[in-house]
């Protein structure tokens, strides 16, 4: 198998047969059949499988705003989201390396979850706060109880610009200061 990966993220990858040194494209074919053709299938699906796993980020994060506080957190602590579980596969956190607690977690949840009167699925920041200065913080409109976290040092933040990106990034430098 000869993979070329472009600069782009573009791969491509060709079966050679051995004998006759020319591409081999029945694996490609959903007509073929036969023990070896699914041999050939299964083993060119996992080596891209595990290149894609390897080499790519999963882009699961569709929002501009999403897409730059993740961009902030990689520049900023060098942090990469951890995607944890498989059952989940668009939620992931951030943990910071000297403690491994999590300071922050992006997340995709019908509106609905949030308390809000729609089952449009958004994209949601939890981050950590100091107890005491959470009943000031939550107004149900721009922040909200930590979704699926402890509600007493957690709280979410859709990032649909209704709180800043800068905004955003300040509370992330709070709430990784408070995951020592």
């Amino acid at each position: 198998m000869e993979i070329e990966l472009a600069q782009d993220g573009l791969v491509t990858a060709v079966v050679m047969d051995p004998e006759t040194k020319e591409p081999y494209t029945l694996h490609l074919s959903d007509h073929a059949t036969g023990c070896f053709v699914t041999g050939v299938k299964l083993e060119y699906e996992q080596v891209l499988t595990d290149i894609a796993a390897t080499c790519f980020e999963p882009d699961v994060f569709k929002s501009a705003q999403a897409k730059a506080i993740i961009a902030y957190v990689r520049e900023t602590y060098g942090d990469e989201l951890e995607f944890l579980w498989s059952k989940f596969p668009d939620n992931a956190v951030w943990r910071r390396k000297e403690t491994r607690k999590w300071y922050g977690a992006i997340l995709t949840v019908s509106r609905r979850k949030l308390g809000l009167p729609s089952d449009e699925v958004v994209e949601i920041i939890d981050l950590r706060i100091k107890p005491e200065q959470m009943n000031a913080m939550i107004d149900k409109k721009r922040y909200f109880p930590g979704w699926h976290m402890n509600k007493k040092h957690w709280y979410t933040i859709i990032l649909d610009g209704s709180v800043s990106t800068e905004e955003i990034c300040s509370r992330i430098d709070e709430s990784y200061r408070l995951a020592k």
